[in-house]
């Protein structure tokens, strides 16, 4: 009975295998040209794609719980890799998703709630904190492999171009996660090996971690500085400027794409 309900914990959603089917079908929509409206495939492949990230984000989190002594993650849902089953579903989904359609960011989400008194040593602490943004690394790693592989023979222009937005999402959130920022996965790392007086003054500053850096992103100066850090990173990985930005201006298929940008295979 024990090891039943065990089983069902850790049971993959359907709510997730639908987004991955629509993810799949988006994607070979975009590869074979086979819809009406390439901007809107593009849309619902990549806003598809990234809600498994984000899902995997926090599914990487909770599995490290689970092996670092947190039994309580498969109780709360986390292990099914259901989006609705998050603590903060607002900040998880629907707000990096939002963030995504209005300004082409990856901005990261809210982390699952772990239960921290149950996990004893230092590292282990900090390692369940780095897991999450360590899934978007590994996620650009997958979206840039044509491209640092310099295997793009027979790729299709639309789907190339998805894939470099992709890239572009995964790295910013990869980068805005890592920042030491209460709130952040950056300072959940570093949090453990802090002092407890240290610790005890920024805890007050942690809801507020993520508001303070989308202000910060506001700054036109502070926003270019962060996108040519971005974009430095993809064009070591074999993506230009060009295909991100493409990728981007096809993803808002309410708006007119540039020409260049519409290219004809």
């Amino acid at each position: 009975m024990v090891h039943s309900a065990r089983r069902s914990e850790r049971q993959i959603s359907p709510v997730f295998l639908g987004i991955v089917a629509i993810m799949a079908v988006t994607g070979w929509a975009v590869w074979t040209g086979y819809s009406t409206s390439t901007g809107l495939a593009i849309f619902l492949f990549v806003t598809s794609a990234w809600i498994v990230s984000l899902c995997l984000h926090e599914y990487a989190h909770a599995r490290t719980a689970l092996h670092s002594g947190d039994l309580t993650v498969g109780a709360k849902g986390y292990l099914t890799l259901n989006p609705l089953a998050y603590t903060h579903a607002l900040l998880s989904i629907v707000l990096p998703v939002l963030f995504v359609i209005l300004g082409g960011l990856g901005l990261p989400g809210g982390a699952v709630y772990i239960e921290r008194g149950r996990i004893t040593k230092r590292w282990q602490h900090s390692l369940i904190s780095a897991a999450g943004p360590l899934t978007n690394v590994a996620f650009a790693a997958v979206c840039t492999a044509p491209f640092w592989l310099d295997a793009l023979d027979g790729v299709p222009y639309a789907f190339r171009f998805a894939l470099a937005f992709l890239a572009l999402l995964q790295v910013s959130a990869a980068i805005l996660n890592f920042l030491p920022v209460p709130g952040l996965d950056g300072y959940g790392v570093i949090e453990p090996w802090l002092s407890y007086s240290v610790r005890r003054q920024v805890e007050p500053l942690a809801p507020f971690g993520l508001i303070l850096v989308f202000a910060l992103l506001w700054i036109p100066e502070v926003n270019r500085l962060f996108f040519d850090f971005v974009h430095g990173l993809l064009g070591g990985l074999g993506v230009s400027d060009l295909e991100s930005y493409c990728g981007w201006d096809l993803y808002r298929f309410w708006q007119d794409a540039p020409e260049i940008c519409l290219v004809t295979e």
